[in-house]
């Protein structure tokens, strides 16, 4: 069975990789693995107290219910491909990579929640480009695919 992996942050750029990363896995018979990478940035925390242990818990517990809604208000129900999600603390771009060791086909939208809307990539898609052990396809933010 192929596997897909596709990045998704809640960003409109996201949402049109996991549709198209979908609709490609149907034509393909593949499994797509959404994933929803996350850091916890906590250097001002004090490392193994009872405050960090909670928070790391809450904030893991909200991706999980963001990583949720973001597959229910994006494909249909039931979604036409198996489905994982999959939610890790980490660095997007290096937990994709990473996630792409096992995967035929990374798939990335071409703008996250980044500031510099200009640029042509944002640096996640980029990253994934220029060190993801497999392929990858960059989605443009006005593709369109039809899964509803």
């Amino acid at each position: 069975m192929k596997r897909f992996v596709v990045g998704v942050d809640g960003s409109p750029g996201s949402r049109t990789a996991l549709a198209w990363a979908v609709q490609q896995a149907e034509e393909s018979r593949a499994e797509v693995t959404v994933v929803l990478a996350f850091n916890f940035e906590l250097a001002w925390i004090d490392v193994g107290s009872d405050y960090q242990g909670a928070w790391m818990h809450n904030a893991t517990e909200k991706a999980q219910h963001q990583l949720h809604r973001i597959i229910a208000e994006t494909l249909p129900d039931p979604p036409p491909v198996t489905l994982h999600g999959l939610v890790v603390e980490g660095e997007p771009a290096a937990v994709l990579v990473e996630i792409g060791r096992h995967a035929d086909l990374l798939v990335v939208g071409a703008r996250g929640r980044g500031g510099f809307a200009g640029l042509l990539l944002g640096s996640v898609s980029h990253r994934c480009v220029e060190h993801a052990p497999c392929p990858v396809v960059v989605v443009p933010s006005d593709a369109s695919p039809s899964l509803a």
